[in-house]
């Protein structure tokens, strides 16, 4: 790998986590709010998991807008459609991470404080998801070996050309 490349994969990967670190921050409140009101495990059974499932989704829906138009805004693609599809499958897997893991210390193992709950879900789950995520985005989601002719965003040079040509 070429000097440049790493460079563009370092940028690239801390760009993906600021907008992870965003889609966090939505994560961890709206788990919390609903995990100590509405979703509260003595008054909800499975509250913990049910507000980590809505929290997560709102959360995947920040971090593709995020992704989409900055991490990986040089390889979208113009089919919006299947890569949303593509980006929601591969979040879903990556929330599923975070869910196994909340049930397996609320659970199985009985830990049950919100305090464990969130280091089982937004530590653990979360770090585990996270690397599943972004190589899943960048080698599937948003690859370039996949992006369509007349990719999403055109160069100058191409929008020239196709200006002439159709003169």
């Amino acid at each position: 790998m070429s000097r440049e490349s790493r460079a563009a994969l370092g940028r690239q990967l801390l760009s993906f986590v600021l907008v992870g670190g965003i889609g966090l921050v939505v994560d961890i409140v709206v788990f919390n709010a609903l995990r100590t009101t509405v979703l509260e495990p003595s008054a909800v059974h499975g509250g913990p998991v049910i507000a980590k499932a809505i929290s997560t989704s709102l959360a995947i829906i920040v971090n593709w807008i995020g992704n989409r138009f900055w991490t990986f805004r040089s390889q979208r693609r113009t089919d919006v459609v299947r890569e949303g599809i593509e980006f929601a499958v591969v979040s879903a897997a990556g929330m599923a991470i975070a869910l196994g893991c909340l049930w397996v210390s609320h659970y199985l193992l009985g830990y049950t404080s919100i305090i464990a709950d969130n280091i089982a879900s937004n530590v653990v789950g979360l770090a585990l998801g996270t690397a599943f995520r972004f190589a899943l985005y960048r080698w599937w989601v948003f690859s370039s070996r996949r992006r369509r002719v007349g990719a999403a965003v055109p160069s100058a040079a191409s929008v020239n050309e196709a200006t002439v040509a159709i003169r």
